[in-house]
Formats: structure tokens, sequence, C-alpha cells
């Protein structure tokens, strides 16, 4: 018998772990850290939310759903994206597992061995493995140094090979939100060549400008991907969901019958009850956070003010090693992401400021001591 019995596929060697999670586990052996790595909210589940996952899991409702999730809450979705982009009667919503099953069933229903899906750089580190998984390739578009999606820097990317083109706005890793008239000039792209867009939107109820604005306000050929996990407070329950042309989405649910099943039972209708909620006071919460570390952070570093979301990816000081910044961040147990984690270059590094005040003070004090000892 040979000393490993079990090969490896082409696939799984593929995949790199993720920069974000080694960070996240390193936080975990520091004492007292500043974790600024991972991006999830820094508040909890709200107690009516909390309550109807409660009271699901005690009257019984732990058994399987229909795989496209529960029909309430997938007739809340649909009249929610009717109000935004109109007629929608040609169309389907379904609940996923978080945002990256979603993402997960889209390449694989739209993706075969050999094409090509067009991603930002930089990017939600994720896009590109989950290509590598259904046997795509994922090329970058350069959104530097401002961080703007432009429909023509994408034109120049298409080849005969490219599939898909993924939108994320507000962006994690960089916080930018599109304007309307960059997410019409990229719906007119998609209708131009027939390259779908998938919008992920995750981040769209932290937004500090007047509104979020979808290209799928004005293309039908975009797939639009939301979920819970960050305005809810509940990352870990794995609630997403997505709204798409109803024969795709159909094509989607047998895909999920024979991979996730369906989202976590209770817990679809706690996002049913979540999705009533007030979530103006924690968006107000969060602009002033964005406020107070772009202000404390801007004479030592650049930074491109974000429009949304809850990260910063301001640009390393000029002349200062990547290496040698992230070993004085590590020193001082403050947790930040490297941008070569999320990009194909290592000028930036990605903050969360999804924390308390007190430890971003703490922490723009530190930043701003590793600028004046690295240069």
């Amino acid at each position: 018998m040979a000393d490993k019995p079990f090969r490896l596929s082409n696939r799984s060697q593929g995949i790199k772990a993720s920069g974000i999670r080694k960070f996240f586990e390193l936080g975990l052996s520091m004492k007292d850290p500043i974790d600024l790595s991972i991006g999830q909210a820094h508040f909890d589940v709200p107690e009516d939310v909390k309550a109807a996952a409660i009271d699901a899991i005690n009257d019984g409702r732990n058994r399987y759903t229909v795989t496209q999730g529960i029909p309430e809450l997938r007739e809340k979705l649909k009249d929610r994206y009717a109000s935004r982009f109109g007629n929608i009667d040609d169309c389907e919503t379904m609940v996923t597992s978080g945002v990256s099953g979603g993402l997960m069933l889209s390449f694989m229903a739209l993706l075969d061995p050999g094409d090509e899906i067009l991603i930002p750089d930089p990017y939600f580190v994720m896009y590109r493995h989950l290509a590598t998984m259904v046997g795509a390739v994922a090329k970058t578009y350069d959104i530097y140094p401002e961080f703007k999606p432009s429909a023509a820097a994408i034109r120049e990317r298409i080849t005969d090979k490219t599939r898909l083109i993924i939108i994320n706005s507000p962006s994690n890793p960089t916080g930018y939100a599109l304007n309307e008239t960059e997410a019409r000039e990229l719906a007119a792209l998609s209708d131009e060549t027939g390259i779908p867009l998938i919008s992920d939107e995750i981040y769209e109820d932290f937004i500090y400008g007047e509104r979020h604005v979808s290209p799928r306000e004005f293309t039908k050929n975009c797939i639009v991907l939301s979920g819970a996990s960050k305005s809810m407070g509940m990352p870990g329950w794995r609630m997403g969901w997505l709204l798409g042309e109803r024969d795709l989405v159909e094509r989607m649910y047998s895909l999920q019958q024979f991979s996730f099943v369906c989202a976590p039972a209770p817990l679809q209708w706690a996002a049913l009850k979540g999705l009533d909620q007030d979530f103006s006071e924690h968006r107000e919460e969060y602009r002033g956070k964005r406020d107070m570390v772009f202000e404390g952070l801007k004479d030592n570093y650049r930074i491109v003010k974000p429009g949304g979301a809850f990260y910063m990816f301001p640009y390393l000081p000029e002349g200062v090693d990547p290496e040698s910044f992230m070993a004085a961040c590590i020193k001082r147990e403050l947790l930040v992401v490297p941008g070569s984690a999320c990009s194909d270059r290592a000028t930036n590094f990605r903050l969360c400021y999804a924390t308390t005040d007190e430890k971003l003070k703490r922490a723009i004090e530190m930043l701003n001591e590793i600028a004046a000892e690295l240069k």
C-alpha cells in the first residue's frame, strides 16, 4: 500500500488558505489583540430576531425546507426587490447558505471548465478560489488607484472566453460604492456584450451616500446577491439570498438540492423577522467609525474615503516595505490584512473598522506610530 493512499485533486491543490483567516487564527493566540482583520459587524443579532429563531426551533421547524427557501421569506424578498427594480415577474428569489453559497451556485450554473470570469483587483478573496473550484479561470480588471469599477477597463479585459463579470458594491476590501453613472455604464456593457453581471451587494445597508445603487436597476442581465450576515449581525448563521432570471434560478434549485440542500431552516424564519428591522442607527454608528479612522490616519496614509461597507484599504506610506509593516503590526498585536491577500499588488492593507471606538482609537495611534517608525 502506498504511504499516501489519498491522491489530492488538482482542484484542491489549486486552492490556497485564506490570508485573512490566517490573521483571524493568529489573533486567537494573542492575549489582548486589536483585531481589525475579519469582516463581521461588531453588534449582535437583534433580540426579536433571536426570539424568532428560538421560537422556530421550539415549534419544531427544524426539518428540511424546500431547497429554494421558505415561501414567506422568498415572497418578502421579491416584494423588496420589486420596489427597487420594478417589474420582476420573470425573476425568482432563492435563499442560500450565505452569499458564498449564492456565489458557488451561480458559478456552477454559468461556468464550464476553461471559462473566464472577470473580478475586480482588489477583490473579495473568495471570488478567485470559487472560480478555481469549478474549473474556471479568474481574470482581474484593475480598479486602482481610486477603486472605481470602470466599464472601459472591463471591456479591455473581455475575451472570447469571458462568461461572467463580478461587481461588488459596496466593496470588500475597499469600501467603494458605485454611483448611478458607473452602474448605468456597467449595465450597458453587459447588455452590449451579453456577458452577465453578478452584483454582490451584501453590504448594501452600509451605505454612507444618498442611496445604494445596483446595476440591476438598469439591466435584467444581472444576478443580485445579498444576505443577512452583515446588517443583522449573524455571519455565523449563513443566511443569504439571490435574485435572478427564473430559468436560471430554477436550475440553481437543482444544484442546491445536491450540495447545500437548503439554508438552515429555523434561521430562515429569523431572517424573515429581521427584514423588518430599522438599520439606520447602526448605519450612522458605522459612518462615525469610518470618519474617525479616516480623519485619524489621513495625514500618514493615502486613503480613498469609503462610501460604504466597513473597510478601508489604505496605501502603505511611500517606501515602506509590506513585510516590515505587517511585522510592526503583529509586534503590537494589531491585526490587519496585507493587501496581497486580496490583490495582485502589495501596496495597501485592509482594515475593518467594525469594532469598538476604544479599540479604533488605539489602532489609529499604533498605525501612526508605525508610519513614523518605518519612514
